[in-house]
């Protein structure tokens, strides 16, 4: 989201209408400061060292501000590690000196301030769900969650300013996420979106909206390389082996016997056919595909990036069904566990990133083996625990 911020505040300032080579500037953060000389982690290409001098013009900016006329000019010695800086270069400073002509930095506390209020807007103003359709002609998207007697749906309104973003392939950052045209959405994928939503909460005009494609993996353990922080498991629905990465982000519980047992109770009876459940009436709810419609893959949304920050935070009115909220809350009093806790044999059901044979996780539960026993309606389960619980990784990116 970092990034974001400051692609945001720069795009439009006289620093990035100029026609200044690429090479004569760089964006990152301050990793260091050591005398008049500042170590920066450079988005692009790695850590540079830049001199500064006593005749550079530093300025600092709000995230989200354009224009740099109002921009207030600060002291080398208002910077401080962690803030975001744009480096311009000075041309004529000796070769092999890199010297800062210009340096327009966002501070730390600032971009907090600005996620947090952020997060605190997706949860006011947020909805998301699972795509059943899309309209690019009209720009209007129609969003499902839950499942049975607490299925809703919602149509989200499109504009040509609209922004729309999608995860990167096999990444779960916000901050990662790329401007994509709305016809890259289809049915059965995540969403999430924040705009002003109508009396009713049945519409909402959305000024963002991001997207993405995820998977749900159903498996027991046959390996796990604590060195390079994976698991080996093959998947029940389409029966190949595929290795999941663990990521600090990923988020990581174990269902207690008794909770899984009760939840696996509850599971069966709705799919069986009970009011209110998963079962078939999840799977509609993608759109009238099962999970494995696409190769075995279902869809997550934002649990995420993230997380942290940005669209992964709440769902707004968004609920789901068995049990709805109940079944939301045991997951999410689950204890959480590290990979270390984990073991070959062990089963375990998770959502990640799209691909074949290589994903890396987003949410991972284990003690599933109840659940198991109706791994349709529990995979909705997790897609809707994933989705609402605004801590999985996906939106875990506020870096």
């Amino acid at each position: 989201m970092v990034a974001a911020l400051l692609a945001t505040a720069f795009a439009g300032s006289p620093i990035a209408r100029a026609q200044t080579p690429a090479a004569s500037r760089f964006l990152g953060t301050i990793s260091a400061i050591n005398g008049d000389t500042l170590a920066v982690k450079v988005d692009a290409d790695g850590d540079r060292q830049v001199q500064v001098p006593s005749s550079a013009a530093l300025k600092r900016i709000a995230p989200g501000q354009k224009d740099l006329s109002t921009a207030a000019s600060i002291q080398f010695s208002d910077l401080a590690v962690g803030d975001r800086v744009l480096v311009r270069l000075d041309p004529d400073a000796p070769a092999g000196i890199a010297q800062a002509l210009q340096i327009v930095a966002i501070k730390q506390q600032d971009v907090a301030q600005k996620q947090q209020a952020d997060r605190e807007d997706w949860q006011r103003r947020g909805v998301g769900g699972l795509v059943k359709s899309v309209d690019p002609a009209s720009g209007v998207i129609v969003l499902t969650t839950g499942a049975g007697a607490t299925a809703k749906t919602f149509n989200v309104h499109t504009t040509k300013k609209t922004v729309l973003k999608r995860y990167a392939p096999a990444s779960v950052s916000f901050d990662a996420a790329v401007p994509a045209p709305i016809d890259a959405i289809h049915a059965g994928d995540q969403l999430r979106a924040r705009g002003a939503n109508n009396a009713d909460g049945t519409e909402i005009a959305a000024e963002e909206v991001i997207s993405g494609t995820f998977r749900n993996i159903s498996g027991t353990i046959s390996s796990i390389d604590p060195a390079t922080s994976t698991l080996v498991l093959k998947d029940l629905t389409t029966k190949k082996v595929v290795t999941i990465h663990i990521t600090p982000d990923a988020q990581m519980r174990r269902l207690p016997d008794r909770m899984a047992q009760m939840l696996a109770i509850r599971l069966k009876g709705t799919s069986a056919g009970g009011g209110g459940g998963f079962g078939a009436n999840a799977q509609s709810a993608t759109g009238g595909a099962a999970p494995a419609q696409r190769g075995g893959q279902g869809q997550y949304g934002g649990s995420s990036g993230g997380s942290g920050g940005g669209a992964g935070q709440g769902t707004g009115s968004g609920q789901s069904g068995a049990g709805g909220g109940d079944s939301q809350q045991m997951l999410s009093r689950a204890p959480a566990i590290q990979l270390a806790d984990l073991k070959k044999g062990d089963a375990v059901m998770l959502v990640s990133t799209d691909g074949t044979t290589d994903v890396t996780a987003i949410t991972l539960l284990a003690g599933v083996e109840p659940l198991l026993e109706a791994p349709a309606a529990s995979q909705s389960l997790l897609n809707n625990w994933s989705m609402n619980s605004g801590a999985g990784a996906a939106e875990a990116a506020a870096q």
